[in-house]
């Protein structure tokens, strides 16, 4: 996921845009908590998504 797609996107898909990667987040911590995870990256890779969409949320806020 790129910045630049986000910026494209209105405010209410950035936030249902959120509301999955921090499910999937939160379904990630949990595969890993009970060692069922094989692809950890995966966790880092969520983690940078949720900051870049609310990074974007919080430029959209400041216009």
């Amino acid at each position: 996921m790129k910045a630049s797609e986000l910026r494209e996107k209105s405010v209410d898909e950035l936030k249902a845009d959120l509301h999955g990667q921090l499910e999937a987040h939160f379904k990630l911590r949990m595969q890993h908590s009970t060692g069922q995870l094989g692809q950890s990256h995966r966790l880092g890779e969520t983690r940078a998504n949720i900051a870049r969409i609310k990074t974007v949320l919080n430029q959209k806020a400041g216009k």
